[in-house]
């Protein structure tokens, strides 16, 4: 049913419980099994001349959420990896992480979603939103959602 599972993470508990849910899937269907890191732009620093240069903070700020990615990732692939399953992942610099999930999820063929919700009520709903219900209400694609 289910040939590639798309894992989107944020590092947190709840993403690493829909990992776990999304890797008995795939490993259940035989399924690829691909995991997703976005992190937002670095903005331009506040402090001008007075601060080093956006350059050297961009370059660090890049090294840094790179390195973030892939350890959350590596604790994905660790399982994926110890479950039998073929392992890719993608990290994406872009401020809406939703876009880019519901995008590469098109783009790798996947056929299933696997992510988590904070599950945010009232004001804070509002106010900060939900990736998770911006992927939902922008793919397609089947989304299973863990909380």
């Amino acid at each position: 049913m289910f040939k590639h599972v798309l894992i989107p993470t944020d590092g947190s508990a709840l993403s690493a419980k829909a990992a776990t849910t999304g890797i008995a899937i795939a490993k259940a269907f035989g399924a690829r099994l691909t995991g997703i890191r976005t992190y937002p732009k670095y903005t331009i620093s506040s402090y001008g001349e007075f601060g080093p240069s956006d350059y050297v903070v961009d370059k660090n700020y890049q090294a840094s959420r790179i390195a973030e990615a892939n350890h959350d990732l590596d604790v994905i692939a660790k399982a994926a990896v110890d479950a039998g399953l073929v392992f890719e992942r993608v990290i994406v610099e872009e401020d809406h992480a939703w876009k880019t999930i519901v995008d590469q999820a098109e783009k790798l063929g996947c056929d299933l979603i696997c992510m988590a919700s904070h599950g945010r009520a009232g004001l804070a709903g509002v106010v900060i939103g939900s990736e998770t219900n911006k992927v939902l209400t922008h793919t397609r694609i089947p989304v299973l959602v863990s909380r």
